[in-house]
């Protein structure tokens, strides 16, 4: 499944954090959305739904993780993105993304690698579900 872009704001919470629980997302996140906490709730709950999302206890503790990770996300979104609305063929360089606040420069040439990977396979709705 593709994250919808109020699902990547949530979703880049826990790529810096790995494990996060409702609140502690809803804290970090509610300015950029303007959330009441049972939205961030149900927001959370449909992307474990759709797949995106699983849930872990820890300690007592509900906890939300990634079941995909960042680099495999944006890689079937940058290639879904170049097919689907820039009508190319080939997905936009990993280079572009240089200077990125998500990624570090380490994480651009193993998106490069993924982009390649998806040309040649012809998979970006795997990647980006």
């Amino acid at each position: 499944m593709k994250p919808t872009d109020t699902e990547l704001i949530l979703l880049k919470q826990l790529w810096q954090y790995r494990r996060l629980s409702a609140r502690e997302i809803h804290d970090k996140t509610c300015d950029q959305t303007g959330w009441s906490y049972s939205s961030t709730r149900k927001t959370l709950d449909r992307m474990v739904e759709k797949g995106i999302l699983k849930i872990e206890t820890v300690h007592g503790l509900k906890t939300f993780v990634t079941c995909q990770g960042k680099l495999e996300t944006l890689a079937g979104l940058i290639h879904s993105f170049s097919q689907n609305i820039l009508g190319t063929d080939a997905p936009l360089p990993a280079a572009a993304f240089t200077g990125s606040k998500i990624l570090s420069s380490e994480e651009v040439l193993e998106l490069e690698q993924l982009l390649e990977s998806l040309e040649r396979n012809g998979s970006a709705e795997d990647a980006a579900s």
